[in-house]
């Protein structure tokens, strides 16, 4: 096997044991940001009404759907990342016993990533199909989000990994979601216009992974082109970048530890 296709025998390992596990996956993975969606789209936007867009009024069911499923995107590659990845490296061992192979470990976190990514694609199929079939957008322009929202799965996994590099135990991930996910969400337009943040956390918000992911999906969802598309996807790649970076360095050095 050529170099460079090192990573596919440990992306089917894990694709060929989730697939024992395909539906329970599917019902977890989905069944939180369709809540959120319900609890918040039907129940809050009813009394809400609609929200300002960029000048424009739209439903607020429509504002939430297009910022969550960023945010589901988000939460399904880091979970994957994060809790699974380290239970294969850490709990099980499955990395040690994969390296006794020609494979190296930096094949093995690439599989990973990937793997979180696929996993977040599989998921947000999932929404979509479910939002479409509400009729929260018609739009065509939706299909787009797909590759788009594959490109955040990446992003935000390879920020993980640095997490699970770094981690001891489950517990270590707690820090994570509560000092950087949680605060990311509030703050990236996924609930509520960031215009209606001061200015100084607007100024800071505007730079989060996820407030480009949200900026570049938004508009698709109302049937716009995304303003500076390009930029949002440049500065997914470069956390993307960065993170694998820092992922590859910290996994290197406990493995040599």
């Amino acid at each position: 096997m050529k170099p460079y296709f090192r990573f596919w025998p440990v992306f089917m390992r894990n694709l060929l044991v989730w697939r024992k596990l395909v539906i329970p996956s599917l019902v977890a993975n989905i069944a939180e940001p369709l809540m959120w969606l319900v609890a918040f789209g039907y129940g809050m936007g009813a009394l809400i009404g609609e929200v300002t867009f960029d000048g424009v009024q739209i439903p607020y069911l429509l504002f939430l759907a297009s910022g969550s499923i960023c945010m589901s995107a988000m939460n399904a590659a880091t979970f994957e990342a994060l809790y699974s990845a380290f239970s294969r490296m850490h709990v099980q061992k499955t990395w040690d016993g994969i390296m006794n192979a020609p494979i190296r470990l930096e094949d093995i976190l690439l599989a990973e990533m990937l793997w979180a990514a696929f996993k977040s694609l599989f998921t947000i199929t999932a929404i979509l199909g479910v939002m479409m079939s509400l009729g929260i957008t018609q739009s065509w322009k939706i299909l787009l989000a797909w590759p788009c929202l594959l490109f955040v799965g990446i992003t935000f996994s390879c920020l993980a990994l640095i997490f699970n590099a770094l981690a001891k135990g489950y517990d270590f991930f707690t820090y994570y979601f509560t000092l950087f996910l949680t605060p990311m969400m509030f703050l990236s337009g996924v609930f509520f216009p960031s215009d209606q943040l001061p200015s100084w956390v607007r100024s800071v918000a505007e730079f989060l992974p996820l407030s480009q992911a949200v900026a570049l999906v938004r508009p698709l969802f109302l049937d716009r082109w995304p303003e500076q598309a390009f930029l949002h996807l440049g500065a997914l790649a470069m956390y993307a970048g960065i993170a694998w970076v820092i992922a590859l360095h910290f996994t290197r050095k406990r493995f040599r530890n």
